[in-house]
């Protein structure tokens, strides 16, 4: 019971090391400031922005660390080099010291690898804790790294609204703070057995509580952000860790368990309520499946199981190029493991690349620039508030990717189908933005939208990276898959900046000894571009859901007869 119990307080604990570390979506609130006191262009800030994201490049580093550091070691040593990188860039703006560009990169660089390290100690933990229920663990974590944002925004407004530094400063200390919190639960992990199947759907249900508790928290900073207030900021603020504070209570539900099941009759049973999750027990069961399934016809690719069960022939057919292209070296069954020189080799892997480069990438640009494009909209009195709209609509979309998990039993889609509704949203975003002009309404509804598209997709990849490519191979394959992070942000960044600077010279506005573009003319061009990208990887998410649907079909047609 004991060990029930510290498990889910390091579930608590593992949220609150996601919330307070995603600090690099805080990035455009005091960008404009570092721009200033270095002297920069938008091209050389686009490169401070590529910086950041260019560390999770060196995300395969902390995997290397935990093979010879406690995992408590790797959380501390991934705090202390976020608190040297954010703490030397707030000295920076401060005008306490000097560094040259080159310096600056670098520091930039370096909090972006710690932002991964504590990523990789976040899904350690969970899988180490949750083996039974690991995509829930993952889901809900994840999804609290979407609200930091947000959070930092209340921080702020709270201590010192006037001072966009401030973010730097926040962003070295509360990491390093939250990880001392969260020190103790980590220490005392329990040595936990294979769950009976009552115990893991009554976990099961604590998740689902727990994430209706995660979407109060995400509506409460929300309606925070709009009536904030430099006096109410600071009760708005105790509020948010209150919230953050109360999943702490799971641990006595654990320990009233057994007594609420004694003495309290109850007419709720959780069979068939739907917690049904891929794992990895699954997905082996479903190879050992369609290899007897395939041993009949040699390759076992000639024939595809429909989702009624009959078999299509496709031998023969005359076949349209749309349908060789679906059919060309089409996934037959889920979780088969890709090493990484298979993976490069199949054209699923590709489709996928290229749908997160040009959907969940893009939304992570706009975010970067989006102090820039408020600005230029002359809406930079309300960067703040854009920010946490961002965060919040990005913490709701993460939570979404989980429903499939819960509705699984009801009613049944794949998950690349999935991926394919939540890329919608992003193209109908930036067209709305290059239409309107300079509309505050619908700056702030397409960056609601842009933030929930790509928050489903940063939560929902690993998933779907573990369901097509292997649950053994994921760690591999997804550092893989998110390569396209910092080529988007240099790429993306790049076209961005140069458009602004070269329309700054047509609205020129001196703000200090800076030159800023003011117009819609400094971003239409790019909203233009970052649209048309992301009709490309709708395109390629329906092709890569046309070429999987029967892959992940054979895989519930299975898991129903078994």
């Amino acid at each position: 019971m004991a060990g029930e119990s510290r498990k889910w307080m390091i579930l608590v604990a593992t949220i609150w090391i996601q919330a307070f570390t995603g600090t690099n979506f805080d990035f455009s609130a005091y960008s404009s400031e570092l721009k200033t006191v270095l002297g920069l262009s938008q091209v050389q800030l686009n490169y401070l922005a590529t910086a950041s994201d260019l560390g999770k490049l060196f995300g395969w580093s902390s995997g290397l660390a935990l093979m010879y550091m406690p995992l408590s070691v790797v959380m501390f040593v991934s705090a202390f080099v976020g608190f040297f990188a954010y703490g030397l860039q707030w000295l920076l703006i401060r005008s306490i010291i000097t560094l040259p560009y080159f310096l600056v990169f670098l520091l930039c660089l370096l909090a972006g690898c710690s932002i991964c390290w504590f990523n990789t100690v976040c899904f350690v933990l969970c899988t180490q804790n949750f083996p039974a229920i690991r995509p829930l663990a993952i889901s809900l974590t994840v999804s609290f790294n979407g609200v930091s944002a947000a959070l930092y925004a209340l921080a702020a407004d709270a201590i010192n609204p006037s001072s966009n530094a401030l973010y730097l400063l926040l962003n070295a200390l509360i990491p390093l703070l939250t990880s001392i919190v969260a020190l103790p639960p980590i220490l005392c992990q329990p040595s936990l057995e294979p769950l009976p199947l009552d115990a893991v759907r009554h976990d099961s249900l604590i998740f689902l509580i727990l994430n209706i508790l995660a979407v109060l928290t995400g509506v409460y900073l929300l309606i925070s952000s709009i009536a904030s207030t430099f006096t109410t900021a600071r009760l708005l603020f105790a509020g948010a860790i209150f919230l953050l504070v109360l999943p702490l209570c799971i641990p006595g539900v654990v320990y009233a368990k057994k007594w609420f099941c004694q003495t309290v009759n109850t007419s709720f049973c959780l069979d068939g309520s739907g917690f049904i999750l891929v794992d990895a027990d699954d997905l082996e069961l479903h190879k050992e499946l369609i290899t007897r399934t395939g041993s009949n016809n040699g390759s076992g690719v000639s024939n595809v199981l429909k989702s009624d069960g009959s078999n299509h022939e496709l031998v023969g057919q005359q076949e349209s190029c749309c349908e060789k292209l679906i059919r060309k070296d089409q996934l037959v069954m889920l979780g088969e493991e890709h090493r990484a020189r298979m993976l490069v080799r199949r054209l699923d892997f590709w489709l996928y690349y290229i749908t997160y480069l040009c959907g969940g990438t893009i939304g992570l640009v706009y975010s970067n620039n989006l102090g820039q494009i408020a600005q230029s909209l002359g809406h930079s009195s309300n960067t703040s508030a854009l920010i946490t709209l961002y965060s919040a609509f990005s913490y709701f979309g993460r939570l979404l990717s989980a429903a499939p998990d819960y509705i699984r039993a009801k009613f049944y889609f794949a998950r690349t189908g999935w991926l394919t509704i939540a890329l919608l949203p992003t193209p109908v975003a930036f067209f709305l933005l290059a239409e309107s002009g300079s509309s505050s309404s619908i700056l702030h509804v397409s960056t609601a939208l842009v933030g929930l598209s790509s928050g489903f997709i940063f939560a929902a990849a690993v998933s779907i990276t573990s369901e097509l490519f292997g649950p053994n191979s994921v760690g591999v394959n997804h550092n893989i898959l998110i390569t396209n992070i910092p080529i988007g942000s240099l790429v993306y960044g790049m076209f961005a900046a140069i458009i602004y600077d070269a329309n700054a010279s047509f609205s020129i506005s001196m703000v200090t000894d800076m030159v800023v573009c003011m117009g819609t003319r400094c971003y239409f061009s790019t909203f233009i571009l970052w649209g048309s990208l992301s009709v490309v990887g709708l395109v390629c998410s329906v092709l890569l859901f046309l070429r999987t649907r029967h892959a992940y079909d054979h895989f519930e047609l299975n898991r129903q007869i078994s």
